[in-house]
């Protein structure tokens, strides 16, 4: 079996673009998968052109070797924009292989270890009472585990974003909603790396211990010292790592305990590849697995194949639920795709990823210009989103 050809197709699904891709081969076998790299696609899309170049002809069932080839064969190694390119022909090969072998792509991983995924919900209300309705809603639906958002004063300026304006408010109704909700249920926040050590520091401290179960990216996470520094000033669980391109980018954050959950992205980690030498790594250090998945059907499915395979698994971030719906698992563009029951997915045993993809539909779809939102302090600096 040869590999004939490499398609990518940037598509506006919902909200945003997805680039997805396919990989045929002589035996009429095909696979798809997915680059994580949103806001990007072009750019990934330049480096799937480069490595179609060598990739034509070559045998589809040398996964691993051929992650080797597209990683070291350059001067320039890795970089996320790379590593979203490999993720996605290394997901679409997966696909390939557990197809042409007739198994779920869970069985080339090491095989199921679990018969569903469990998954958590993220509720987008502003600090104050929705924010609990939404919580108790997802509660009384059957999610036990509940991301929420930071809280800011209200602007006439939708870019306008202040750090400690947000804090005081945030931990005052995350307090509020841990009293309301009772011990039980996993709370946890993605405050999207908006704030420094400091700030950090200072929203962790003004709730009682217990309060949150995890806290996500609440810095940026270029510097690991930084994120040693917050370990010694607050007890609150870290996820981190939805960034991250490489193992080597989660080396000193596993190996040095600067993370409690790994936030690992296979659409941007470089693939099934990496991520299970990631999983591997996090197992030996007692970090469970809470894979990044803001994308669609086939970063899903991949995930859920992944999740099923590693003994070390926490949660499945998913984008639909009685709170959210950001459109991103079209039926009609994936006619094929993996179905939430309830708080989970179930364990597919149809061969390959269990995704298809309508072709047609993905090569007439549309690529729109997509950034994400360029937020400011009040004196006009750029801060992050």
């Amino acid at each position: 079996m040869k590999i004939t050809d490499i398609k990518a197709y940037p598509v506006w699904v919902g909200s945003r673009n997805q680039l997805i891709l396919k990989i045929e081969t002589d035996a009429g076998i095909h696979g798809w998968g997915e680059s994580g790299l949103s806001g990007r696609e072009l750019a990934v899309m330049g480096a799937v052109r480069h490595y179609r170049e060598f990739l034509l002809g070559r045998d589809p069932m040398r996964i691993g070797a051929l992650w080797q080839e597209m990683y070291r064969s350059q001067y320039f190694e890795g970089g996320r924009v790379l590593t979203a390119a490999i993720a996605a022909i290394d997901i679409a090969l997966h696909d390939i292989v557990g197809k042409a072998l007739g198994v779920p792509v869970y069985q080339l991983l090491g095989g199921r270890q679990r018969d569903f995924v469990p998954c958590f919900a993220t509720t987008g209300a502003a600090m104050g009472p929705q924010l609990i309705e939404d919580t108790q809603l997802l509660i009384s639906k059957g999610w036990s585990v509940i991301r929420t958002g930071p809280g800011h004063p209200r602007s006439d300026d939708p870019h306008l974003w202040e750090p400690r304006q947000s804090i005081g408010q945030t931990a005052t109704w995350l307090t509020k909603l841990r009293e309301a909700v009772g011990p039980d249920p996993v709370l946890g926040i993605d405050y999207h790396h908006r704030l420094s050590v400091a700030e950090t520091a200072s929203f962790c401290q003004r709730m009682p211990s217990g309060t949150l179960d995890f806290l996500e990216e609440p810095i940026r996470d270029e510097t690991p010292e930084a994120y040693a520094a917050l370990r010694q000033m607050t007890d609150v669980p870290f996820a981190i790592g939805e960034e991250f391109s490489s193992k080597w980018a989660f080396l000193p954050y596993i190996e040095r305990g600067l993370t409690q959950f790994a936030r690992i992205d296979v659409c941007n980690v470089g693939g099934l590849t990496e991520a299970m030498k990631v999983a591997g790594w996090a197992e030996a250090h007692y970090i469970d697995l809470m894979p990044h998945n803001p994308l669609g059907p086939i970063c899903t499915a991949a995930t859920i194949h992944l999740a099923a395979a590693v003994a070390n698994f926490a949660w499945l971030e998913v984008r639909v639920s009685p709170t959210e719906e950001l459109g991103f698992y079209d039926m009609d563009l994936f006619p094929v795709q993996p179905q939430l029951q309830g708080d989970r997915f179930p364990v597919p045993d149809t061969p390959g990823l269990g995704v298809e993809v309508d072709e047609a539909l993905a090569a007439a779809g549309e690529f729109r210009f997509w950034e994400a939102p360029h937020l400011r302090r009040a004196d006009g600096s750029v801060t992050n989103w």
